[in-house]
C-alpha cells in the first residue's frame, strides 16, 4: 500500500533533460505518456538521422511530451513545427515544453493523425516514432495523409520497432514509390521516404 506522501510524489510532474539534436531540453511529463522519464532509444536514432534546414515547416506525428517536435523545431529556427498527438494530456505536456524550452516556433495540438489539421498546411518534413501496435488499417491512413501534407521534394522520417522494417518498406515504397533505410539499429529502424 502506498503512503500518502507516495501517491503525492506519483501525480507531480516528471522533469529531466535530455542533449537531443545539439540542444539540451528541459522535459516534462507524466506517467502514462510513452517513456515518460527518458527519451527512448528509437526517438534518440531518429534525431540522429533527420536532415532539417533552418526554414523546414515541419510535423511530429504523435508529438507525445514533445521531444521529436521540439528537436525539429530547434533545429529549423525560421520554420514552423506542429505536433499532434491524439492524447489531450500528451498535446498539454507538449505545449509547456515548447514554452519552457522557448520555442515559440513549435505548436501541439489535438489530431488523430492528420484528422485535425488544417486543410492545405503542407510540411518539408513530417517525423514519427510509430508505435508498434499502430495496425495497418491506421498506418495506411497515416502514410497517405502524409504523402498528402508534403510539399513537393518533402521528406517523411519514421522510426519503428525492426521487426516492421519489411513492413514498413513494402508500405512506403507502395504510397511514395520509394524507400530508404537510413539506420537499422539492435532493435530499431530509420526508414525515409521522399516526396
Amino acid at each position: 500500500m502506498l503512503t500518502p506522501e507516495q501517491v503525492a510524489s506519483l501525480r507531480r510532474d516528471i522533469q529531466f533533460t535530455a542533449e537531443l539534436a545539439g540542444r539540451t531540453l528541459i522535459l516534462h511529463s507524466t506517467w502514462g505518456l510513452f517513456s515518460p522519464r527518458e527519451i527512448d532509444e528509437g526517438t534518440r536514432l531518429l534525431l540522429d538521422y533527420v536532415a532539417i534546414a533552418p526554414d523546414d515547416d515541419c510535423l511530429d506525428l504523435g508529438c507525445g511530451y514533445g521531444p521529436i517536435g521540439l528537436s525539429l523545431a530547434a533545429m529549423a529556427p525560421r520554420g514552423r513545427t506542429l505536433m499532434v498527438d491524439k492524447d489531450f494530456v500528451a498535446v498539454d505536456y507538449a505545449n509547456r515544453n515548447a514554452r519552457l524550452n522557448q520555442l515559440a516556433n513549435a505548436e501541439a495540438q489535438l489530431s488523430n493523425g492528420f484528422d485535425q489539421i488544417e486543410q492545405g498546411r503542407m510540411f518539408d518534413v513530417i517525423a514519427s516514432n510509430v508505435p508498434a501496435k499502430v495496425g495497418k488499417e491506421l498506418l495506411a491512413l497515416l502514410l497517405h495523409d502524409a504523402h498528402q501534407h508534403l510539399k513537393p521534394d518533402g521528406r517523411l522520417y519514421l522510426v519503428t520497432i525492426s521487426g516492421l522494417r519489411q513492413y514498413i518498406k513494402r508500405n512506403l515504397s507502395e504510397v511514395f514509390g520509394n524507400y530508404d533505410k537510413l539506420k537499422q539499429g539492435a532493435h530499431y529502424t530509420v526508414a525515409l521516404a521522399l516526396r
